[in-house]
């Protein structure tokens, strides 16, 4: 729990610490969080329990986004999750049903956002999910 906490939630905070500062100055900038469809509400009900760390890890970083978000709503400086779905890579496994590509096209998008898009959102295939 201890080191899935640390990859998935602490990581993230420590960059965005380390980052905003200078988006703030710039009043520009974008934090995209790679999420997971396993983490929203709905789904944590339905679960049976399976993978708690990875889940777990996964809703304090969605509600990371959201704190983000708020704290720097006004500043040009965006932020969101994004969900690449079961993707085809080392930890996906070769039967997962999309590949690195379709995986990156939210995180991507989310990351080239317009000013003035969205912000505090989960999105997959640049939609927004319910968290």
């Amino acid at each position: 729990m201890e080191k899935t906490l640390e990859t998935n939630l602490l990581g993230a905070w420590r960059v965005s610490q380390a980052v905003i500062p200078s988006m703030r100055k710039a009043r520009y900038g974008r934090i995209v969080n790679v999420s997971s469809g396993m983490s929203t509400l709905d789904d944590l009900a339905q679960s049976g329990g399976g993978w708690p760390a990875y889940r777990l890890s996964k809703v304090a970083l969605n509600a990371l986004t959201i704190l983000l978000a708020s704290e720097l709503r006004g500043e040009n400086v965006l932020v969101n999750a994004a969900c690449p779905g079961w993707v085809r890579t080392r930890m996906g496994g070769s039967g997962a049903s999309r590949s690195v590509e379709q995986g990156a096209d939210t995180p991507v998008w989310l990351a080239t956002l317009p000013d003035g898009g969205p912000s505090g959102g989960f999105f997959q295939d640049r939609r927004p999910l319910d968290w």
